[in-house]
């Protein structure tokens, strides 16, 4: 009996695979499992489920796999730990079929037969440290269209929120600190307003609130963690779009941002700065860029701030490091049909200095559920936290 199909995702690679239990204990190894890019190859294992695994021709049977679909947590034996979720896709042969997809975090061991005789092999994925980074614009509402349910679900290491519009009193519930993780807010002095925060599931060395700029830390927008050399920081950069006066804050704030910048640059650690840094970098990052150009978050003066960010700086946009595609847009105006024209801006980021950014191995956009106005930001490193 076919089961389904199994979608196996890695740092690199995809493979699709057919489970099917007739098979089971009678699979012969024809190539090695994993390797390289995209597998055209056959390859028969049982991992514990009393299940055989087999890999089918994914370019001659799917077209369109997304890993956006990836969302829900399972576990199967032990050392079969990955993220499940199931959809289906239109073949082209025109039949539809069921497709599992998993994402391995850990050693796998599998039991190859081989010729009659059978032996142990364990496979050894790379360890992804995985962030999130998401403006919830306003972390109650967020956790009433189930947020914490779904990011919890994730099996990330840190998730960076902006936008919290809740101070510290405000948020008893249970729902706010979900067993196993540990969390740390800056809220504003003004209630309903800006706000960041950091989850995680190690315990930070050391967690630094603010900037010491008094204007800039009654208002919440800055918040860092530190795991041994590396600092994870959760930033809510001004709008400037509600008037001139909040431009000027704005600008005042880049201002003085840079040189801080610059400062961490020199300092034996790595940096990923995530959150809303309210500019669109370059005419690729909105979908209207000749219809803003005098609009804030795509003014010259901002669009130049993040060429020395990303120049002589010495920063890293991460998500360009994987993915240069066009329409890759994390935040829409609740105006007219933004979100179903997919009319965006890419204002979110995960900036990094450039020994982690080398270790960038996916991003993604998570758009199938929607928690805010902001889409999730999604990013694995090859970096054990």
């Amino acid at each position: 009996m076919v089961l389904g199909f199994l979608a196996i995702e890695a740092p690199g690679y995809v493979v699709l695979m057919m489970v099917s239990q007739r098979n089971a204990g009678r699979c012969r190894q024809r190539d090695a499992l994993v390797s390289g890019s995209e597998q055209d190859i056959k390859v028969n294992v049982a991992v514990g489920y009393g299940l055989c695994i087999t890999a089918a021709e994914s370019s001659q049977l799917f077209t369109g796999i997304e890993q956006a679909g990836i969302e829900e947590v399972g576990t199967g034996s032990a050392g079969f730990q990955c993220k499940v979720t199931e959809a289906q896709y239109s073949g082209t042969d025109g039949k539809v079929y069921k497709v599992v997809l998993v994402v391995f975090h850990v050693q796998l061991e599998v039991v190859i037969a081989d010729r009659g005789r059978y032996h142990t092999r364990r496979i050894q994925s790379v360890r992804t440290m995985r962030i999130i980074t998401i403006n919830v614009n306003g972390i109650r509402a967020a956790a009433r269209k189930g947020f914490f349910q779904w990011m919890t679900r994730q099996q990330a290491d840190v998730v960076c929120i902006q936008e919290t519009k809740a101070q510290l009193h405000q948020l008893q519930d249970k729902v706010f600190y979900p067993r196993g993780w540990h969390v740390s807010f800056h809220d504003a002095e003004k209630k309903g307003y800006s706000g960041v925060a950091i989850y995680s599931k190690r315990k930070p060395d050391r967690v630094i609130t603010g900037l010491g700029w008094p204007d800039m830390d009654a208002e919440g927008r800055y918040i860092e963690a530190r795991f041994g050399a590396l600092s994870v920081i959760s930033v809510y950069l001004p709008s400037g779009s509600s008037s001139e006066a909040r431009q000027a804050v704005k600008f005042s704030f880049l201002d003085r941002f840079m040189p801080w910048l610059r400062t961490l640059r020199r300092k034996r650690r790595d940096y990923i700065l995530c959150g809303d840094w309210n500019i669109a970098h370059k005419e690729v990052d909105l979908k209207n860029w000749r219809g803003n150009k005098k609009n804030s978050g795509f003014l010259p003066e901002e669009r130049a701030w993040m060429d020395e960010l990303f120049g002589p700086a010495g920063y890293v946009d991460a998500f360009r490091e994987v993915n240069q595609e066009p329409d890759q847009y994390t935040w829409w105006s609740n105006r007219g049909q933004a979100w179903a024209k997919n009319v965006g801006w890419r204002i979110d980021y995960q900036v990094a200095t450039p020994a982690i950014a080398k270790t960038v191995q996916a991003a993604r956009i998570y758009k199938a559920k929607r928690f805010s106005d902001h889409a999730p930001l999604i990013m694995d490193y090859d970096y054990e936290l």
